[in-house]
């Protein structure tokens, strides 16, 4: 393993993704497990967590891990509070992890990861503030502020896709009802296509069909890009960012929901026309976002 190497383990809802980067933040190596579900038991989780790691680890213990979770995780970076795609609930993951592996390692939020690899690397490199807006199986969501990730208070700023956006709407694995991550992300997909198929077909296949040019496919894909572009509005509303960077998954279609997107940000934000309005672009780096972040956090003592 070179030196100034670190690991990126990224924990979704569906997989678990592992790379190795250089001191420079090139990926030198990738490793994926099968995520158990989040009905499965915290310590099943965390040997996946653990396996991905020592995939990518080429045996070098003193390498310092960085691990990017979907969900609640305190500012501290301790604890992962809780998550609507993973089992654990108030755990103290980081040490744990750390005891597990026997490197050093680094918690933070999926999406706090992606957009510290954004900044560093990709669509954000070249402005102070930005939205990031990850779509997989879920919504997640960061904020930069100065250059700086915005954690808030007790470190749970960014959760973005349990905004209710329909009172009364649409039941969430959170808990709530009307979460916007129910009308926008992987799973919305896949409820759209299904209710206009008569039968499932899953996100990847969803986003094959839309490319390959599906009627059905690309109105699924408008529908939520709708959404997605009404929910950034709110957001722009709120902070007024110079960029607004999507990534995650369901985003791989590029403008076949970015551009439904745009349209429905100009039609739901205040004041279009008298004032700037950010760009709205995919992320760079892909669905290695997370890991990557993970990895660039655990390299510099999580900043």
């Amino acid at each position: 393993m070179s030196a100034g190497s670190s690991i990126g383990v990224d924990v979704g809802g569906t997989k678990v993704l592992a790379v190795r980067i250089s001191v420079e933040g090139t990926v030198q190596d990738v490793a994926t497990r099968p995520m158990p579900g989040r009905s499965a038991p915290e310590a099943e989780v965390e040997h996946a967590v653990v396996e991905a790691a020592r995939a990518v680890s080429d045996g070098d213990g003193a390498a310092p891990i960085g691990v990017s979770a979907a969900g609640l995780v305190d500012r501290a970076g301790e604890h992962y509070l809780f998550g609507a795609h993973l089992p654990w609930r108030d755990a103290p993951l980081r040490s744990r992890l750390a005891e597990q592996t026997g490197h050093p390692v680094v918690l933070e939020n999926d999406a706090n990861c992606a957009a510290y690899a954004e900044l560093l690397l990709g669509a954000a490199r070249d402005v102070d503030s930005a939205l990031l807006i990850t779509i997989g199986t879920g919504i997640g969501g960061a904020l930069v502020l100065d250059r700086r990730i915005v954690r808030g208070a007790n470190g749970l700023a960014g959760e973005f896709g349990h905004m209710q956006v329909v009172p009364d709407g649409l039941a969430c694995e959170c808990g709530l009802r009307g979460c916007w991550e129910q009308y926008c992300s992987g799973r919305a997909l896949e409820r759209v296509t299904r209710v206009a198929l008569g039968k499932h077909r899953d996100g990847p296949e969803v986003s094959r069909m839309a490319l390959d040019g599906d009627d059905v496919a690309r109105q699924a894909f408008a529908t939520i890009g709708t959404w997605l572009g009404v929910g950034v509005a709110g957001l722009v509303s709120a902070f007024d960012p110079e960029r607004v960077v999507v990534g995650g998954g369901v985003s791989a279609v590029g403008d076949l929901l970015l551009a439904p997107a745009r349209s429905a940000l100009l039609g739901s934000l205040q004041g279009t026309g008298h004032r700037p309005v950010p760009d709205l672009v995919p992320a760079a780096l892909g669905p290695q976002a997370g890991a990557i972040g993970a990895a660039l956090l655990a390299r510099d003592g999580r900043p």
